[in-house]
């Protein structure tokens, strides 16, 4: 299944909606996480652990894949530019900016840290105009103003979106997740989403783990209690789906179309803090506005594709 066919752009605009969901719950776990370490570890280390499982969980599947040789599923880098495209997205998307995300993760709410999170499509689509040539449709623009006004009410307005430390952190974060997302989708098409996963996971792990010896912050997981390890355990299993789908997802469709459906997340985070954290949802407009730019993404491009086949028909 090629990128830009019409299967391909289909299952890959249903894997964004898989990711989001999966996204809106590890921003609200997370938020749980990384404050079950307050005061045995720094969040960069508890990081650094979680991403770990996330780097061994998506290594096992490369290698069961490569095992059973799935066809397509498994493509190693060659050439020095890709070499060095996998080495971007392990320092910039897997290291770096996880380290810059999860601390300032702990200094805010879930549903602020979704909010700034979910910026990430205005980011995405400055540079995948620009660099990677998508285009940008009339419906792009009516659904992302949908989007930003949804989460700007969901999180409760003016006097709770509010940019401290805490959301500095996590915007330069995002930024660099937008680069790295842009970098990725250009070694998509000629790489397998599980190797470079797996190189974002992997690598990241790398850069995290020096920079914790370094700091010393490692040498703090010797009192790790089992409520932590569990911790760790759930947040990275759920990092390994949200890489695996998110991968996939953008390997086949847009990077502008995917992001943008990433959005959704919020909806899921927001009902997550109000049914189990007994949190009300700053304004259930704004989720209804949140739900309504994704479902016009979502309809937008499953109408383009069954356009695009009875097309195909017609032509035969």
């Amino acid at each position: 299944m090629k990128s830009g066919s019409t299967k391909g752009r289909r299952t890959g605009v249903l894997l964004a909606v898989a990711t989001a969901l999966i996204s809106g719950v590890a921003v609200f776990i997370n938020g749980y996480g990384v404050r079950a370490f307050n005061g045995t570890a720094d969040p960069v280390t508890y990081t650094t652990f979680k991403n770990m499982v996330a780097a061994v969980v998506i290594g096992s599947v490369a290698v069961g894949a490569a095992k059973r040789r799935a066809a397509g599923r498994i493509t190693l880098p060659s050439g020095v530019g890709q070499w060095f495209g996998l080495s971007v997205v392990a320092v910039i998307g897997g290291a770096l900016a996880f380290a810059l995300f999860f601390e300032g993760l702990s200094r805010v709410s879930s549903s602020q840290a979704a909010f700034v999170h979910k910026t990430l499509i205005v980011w995405v689509g400055i540079l995948a105009v620009g660099l990677l040539h998508e285009k940008v449709t009339p419906l792009h623009g009516f659904a992302l103003v949908l989007l930003i006004a949804g989460q700007y009410l969901v999180v409760g307005g003016v006097g709770d979106v509010t940019f401290g430390s805490g959301e500095l952190l996590m915007f330069a974060a995002t930024l660099l997740w937008s680069v790295e997302i842009v970098v990725a989708k250009r070694l998509l098409s000629a790489m397998s989403p599980l190797t470079v996963g797996f190189a974002r996971m992997g690598g990241g792990v790398v850069v995290l783990a020096i920079y914790g010896v370094v700091s010393g912050g490692i040498a703090s997981m010797g009192t790790v209690t089992l409520t932590q390890v569990g911790w760790i355990a759930l947040t990275g299993l759920v990092l390994s789906a949200y890489v695996m789908t998110w991968y996939s997802a953008l390997a086949l469709a847009p990077a502008i179309d995917v992001t943008a459906i990433l959005v959704g997340g919020a909806v899921v985070t927001a009902l997550l803090r109000t049914v189990v954290a007994g949190t009300p949802v700053g304004s259930p407009l704004g989720l209804v506005f949140v739900s309504l730019g994704v479902g016009a993404l979502v309809v937008a491009a499953l109408g383009l594709t069954r356009r695009q086949i009875w097309a195909a028909r017609a032509g035969t």
